[in-house]
């Protein structure tokens, strides 16, 4: 850590990717078990890190219920489906109501509930959209056939296109930008490095399209938009979150990168539309 500290801020980035990178492509890789828990450390702990940056600006979500039913929602989900698992968590939240009834300390108790909720719609749901996507119908070419079973390349694939149009906007907009793409949340960002994002994502989909067959190409392209599009607004939804209460970083977990939710917020916004599309390839048979 005394040498990540030292550092520069490019350097510490990279160190810490490439580690970081190591642990979760790893963990998807071996097992749909190792997949589950790593996806449940990572929600518990962006949970954990929104309700503190609320509490750092003044509110008072429900830190600790909120975070549990976070990962309730999640383990539920991996172990049943989300149908099951709306019957238990509907009366969960409303329970949330009846808390806040007996909390005599609290003079905006709707307003902790809301950004409660905000949490686990925020944060929580889009990280359990991970695991549709991880379980989703795949398509194999040369049987034809479609199954539900665990699949690390869609997750490992939706997570390689993420991180190509990161890459590819921060080298591109550090080097060539120059025209602002919303400067009113994020003066940093530019069409030049948000260009670049999307040709290095784009050539990042053919390339994995050839070793990954749970998908098609087509698809694999569809993926990469979502992240180039989706994903680039996801970002600059955080940059808004952190812009309204005023903090450059939503922590500092990872040198170089901030927090989780720094290092995820794009994902958070993507995740939920890739897994609608992967379902509706399958609803469609496409």
């Amino acid at each position: 850590m005394s040498i990540l500290a030292n550092s520069s801020n490019l350097t510490q980035r990279i160190i810490a990717g490439v580690i970081g990178g190591a642990l979760l492509i790893g963990g998807i890789y071996a097992s749909q078990w190792s997949f589950f828990a790593i996806f449940f450390i990572i929600n518990v702990l962006s949970l954990w890190e929104f309700y503190g940056l609320l509490l750092g600006a003044g509110a008072k979500p429900m830190r600790i219920y909120g975070t549990l039913i976070g990962a309730g929602l999640f383990a539920g989900i991996f172990f049943s489906d989300m149908l099951s698992v709306e019957f238990v968590l509907l009366p969960i939240l409303m329970l949330t109501f009846i808390i806040k009834l007996y909390d005599k300390n609290d003079p905006n108790p709707f307003q902790s509930i809301a950004y409660t909720f905000l949490g686990i719609f925020y944060v929580a749901f889009p990280y359990c959209m991970m695991i549709i996507i991880a379980f989703s119908a795949n398509h194999n070419e040369q049987t034809g056939l479609v199954h539900h079973t665990y699949h690390y390349q869609v997750v490992l694939g939706t997570l390689f296109l993420l991180w190509a149009s990161d890459t590819g906007a921060y080298f591109a907009g550090k080097n060539f930008g120059k025209t602002k793409l919303f400067e009113r949340v994020s003066p940093k960002k530019t069409w030049e490095g948000t260009i670049g994002g999307a040709v290095l994502s784009l050539t990042v989909a053919y390339v994995i399209s050839l070793f990954f067959k749970d998908l098609r190409l087509w698809e694999w392209l569809i993926i990469s938009l979502i992240m180039v599009i989706i994903g680039s607004l996801g970002d600059l939804v955080e940059s808004m979150l952190k812009r309204s209460i005023n903090v450059k970083d939503s922590g500092s977990l990872i040198p170089g990168h901030g927090g989780l939710l720094d290092r995820f917020d794009g994902l958070l916004i993507a995740a939920p539309f890739v897994a609608t599309f992967l379902i509706l390839v399958e609803k469609f048979g496409w």
